[in-house]
């Protein structure tokens, strides 16, 4: 029996005992108002189950007209564009998903498209796209450049000269009697397809040389990146940081009965940030085609990034030893700014201790406190040695020749050693100074920008070629500005001993 039946049954029952009660004219008796409630109580339950027996049936109903009109839009879309609509219907695939997939392939003209499960769906990359990616991989890891995952049948390619992916290309283009030609009759005929987007060859070396600048510029080795800021700019405007809001004041008591006491927060002028343009340019010659030499795709293009992280590696290290001055007209590291050793000094304990101090005592320009921990000390190749010595000893020894506890071992998990060899090569003989630099998220010192946050160089093939072969320019935009004197404490240093002497 149904919940509505056995509603219409109760509230019978409840209409029977009414009756009864109104022929006699009468109260209910204790027995027929407790039966009448019981029956009320039941009722108000049927209730609550019949309307939400009709929610189910609603929101099923809904359900059935959405999915109806889902399977007759996607069928319409498919037959349209004579593609095979079933998986789409059983996948449960979007009728957005389903318009998105046939215009991409419509775009690339590559294979059916299809999707698995997932709903997600996916362009099957043609034959010519997947060997253009495997020769691409093949002719980098042919140049010594290691890729974890290469690409299905690169490892098969890797034995092809540069003359036989020229070969295989041009014959994709029915050009006839390939093999007969010279390789200086082929580096012609791909000359005159080098601007043509379509073209294989080109677009082969194009992958290659951009997976090697890639591996090149990620395993450059510098380090200053280790503790300046990362920025960002959107164009190549001077940004006029003019100034920053100072501190707020202190919170003041504020008696019953009495007023808030106005605060105007002063201001300090700040650097300007502007990008500059960086770049280089290489090309495969005419002559590396035809002796099959493969470093302008490995080995060339990977040390023309890396020389772009270097280039700036060695402009912020230029900052530091050059001791320009900066946004307030003094100099970097001067007196005035309490971030200057008076006496340079070797690497000893007692130094240390006094940059920790500079660098915590400093305060903003209106006498606050700015509580700077010390994070990375920087140093050239040399001093490294005891830097390690004093973190790493939980002991020292006293002026009395006892063994004592260690303060600066409690910072070994808090500081990192910073060596660059830069500071060695732009200091040559002189005196080699150090440095103590507070954590980036307490003060920023200096600021590499990029724009648009683009770190890595960008490469293209040239518009118009500027000589016998194939020419690419490789090009980075960034700015190097100091932001804040106080988080950096430079000590002068003394000279360094000749290790070959």
């Amino acid at each position: 029996m149904g919940a509505k039946q056995k509603r219409q049954q109760k509230m019978l029952r409840q209409q029977e005992i009414l009756t009864t009660v109104k022929q006699g004219k009468r109260d209910f008796t204790v027995e027929e108002q407790l039966e009448f409630d019981s029956l009320q109580r039941e009722i108000d339950e049927l209730n609550l189950e019949i309307e939400n027996e009709e929610k189910t049936n609603n929101g099923n109903e809904r359900a059935i007209e959405t999915e109806r009109k889902r399977i007759s839009e996607i069928t319409s879309l498919c037959r349209e564009f004579d593609v095979d609509f079933t998986d789409y219907i059983e996948d449960g695939t979007s009728l957005d998903d389903v318009r998105k997939a046939i215009l991409d392939n419509i775009r690339s003209e590559a294979s059916p498209i299809k999707t698995r499960g997932t709903g997600e769906v996916q362009v099957i990359a043609d034959e010519q796209d997947k060997f253009r990616a495997a020769a691409a991989d093949a002719l980098v890891m042919r140049g010594g450049v290691i890729i974890e995952k290469p690409v299905d049948g690169a490892r098969d390619l890797m034995g092809m000269s540069l003359r036989d992916l020229a070969i295989e290309t041009l014959q994709g283009g029915e050009i006839s009697n390939i093999n007969r030609k010279s390789s200086d009759e082929i580096y012609s005929m791909l000359s005159r397809q080098f601007y043509n987007p379509t073209s294989a060859f080109p677009s082969i070396i194009d992958q290659a040389i951009n997976k090697a600048y890639v591996e090149g510029h990620k395993t450059a080795p510098v380090t200053f990146d280790i503790w300046t800021k990362k920025g960002t700019l959107k164009d190549f405007k001077t940004v006029e940081n003019k100034y920053l809001a100072g501190p707020a004041g202190e919170f003041l008591e504020v008696p019953e009965g009495g007023e808030l006491k106005h605060d105007l927060p002063t201001d300090e002028k700040l650097p300007t940030r502007k990008l500059k343009t960086y770049g280089r340019q290489f090309s495969m010659t005419r002559q590396a085609f035809i002796n099959d030499d493969i470093d302008f795709l490995s080995k060339i293009p990977a040390k023309y990034a890396a020389s772009a992280r270097k280039t700036q590696n060695k402009q912020v290290y230029q900052i530091l030893l050059n001791n320009p001055a900066i946004y307030d007209g003094k100099a970097l590291f001067s007196p005035n700014h309490k971030n200057l050793i008076a006496t340079g000094t070797g690497i000893t304990a007692q130094s240390i201790q006094k940059m920790f101090m500079a660098l915590q005592l400093q305060t903003d320009s209106f006498g606050e406190a700015i509580i700077i921990r010390p994070t990375y000390i920087i140093v050239p190749v040399g001093y490294a040695f005891d830097m390690y010595t004093i973190f790493d000893s939980p002991t020292i020894n006293t002026v009395g020749n006892t063994q004592s506890a260690n303060p600066l071992y409690r910072y070994k998990n808090q500081i990192q050693i910073v060596e660059d060899a830069t500071i060695n090569v732009l200091c040559k003989s002189g005196d080699m100074p150090w440095f103590v630099v507070g954590d980036k998220g307490d003060t920023d010192s200096i600021q590499v920008d990029y724009l648009n946050g683009q770190e890595i160089p960008t490469i293209r093939r040239m518009e118009s070629a500027g000589q016998l072969g194939f020419v690419w320019d490789i090009y980075l935009d960034w700015g190097i500005s100091v932001m804040d004197y106080r988080g950096i404490i430079k000590n002068p240093g003394i000279t360094s001993v000749d290790p070959l002497l």
